[in-house]
Order: structure tokens, then sequence, then C-alpha cells
């Protein structure tokens, strides 16, 4: 399996819509072939700052999700909320361990 993690800092005032543009995102990226699972998670300190962490089985499988028309209408959804260039770090997981 592979996670990318990926920062983002959001334009102030843009954060409910860009929530629930990733929200949105999130859900579509559950249907995907490959998708394990994946969380959206905001600093305690840093409220305009986004984390978002995707896993998937094969890094092919995420590719396949950004051609997907559906990620291509969240990006639209998303262009202008954001303050700058996110940032990503790949990482493949050497254990998985989840309440069933």
């Amino acid at each position: 399996m592979m996670t990318i993690v990926t920062h983002v800092s959001l334009k102030q005032g843009t954060e409910p819509d860009w929530d629930a543009a990733m929200r949105e995102r999130l859900a579509a990226a559950a249907e995907r072939p490959g998708w394990v699972g994946g969380q959206l998670l905001m600093p305690l300190d840093r409220l305009n700052r986004r984390v978002i962490v995707g896993t998937w089985h094969t890094r092919g499988d995420w590719e396949a999700w950004h051609r997907d028309p559906a990620f291509e209408h969240t990006r639209q959804l998303l262009e202008g909320l954001e303050d700058g260039e996110p940032e990503n770090w790949w990482h493949e997981v050497l254990e998985d361990i989840r309440h069933a």
C-alpha cells in the first residue's frame, strides 16, 4: 500500500467551501478501485491549513483516480481557494493496524 500526505494552506475565508469540495472528493475516491482510506485533518494551531492523508493499494491506482472526471470536477471547485501550492509526501505503508 501507498499513502500520500498533502499539506495545503487555504485563503482566509475559503475554509468552508474548500472543506465541502474535499469531502465530495474523498467520497468519490472511496468508490474508486484501489482506494483503502483517507482522512482530512485540520491542525488545531493553524485553522487555515489542511492535511489530506490518502491510502491506495498502488500509486497507479492514485494516478488513475487523478484522471477520473469526479477528480477533475472537484479540482475546479477547489481552484482559487488555496494559498500557494500543496506539498505532497509519498510513503510506503509497512504496517496498518486498525480496529475492525
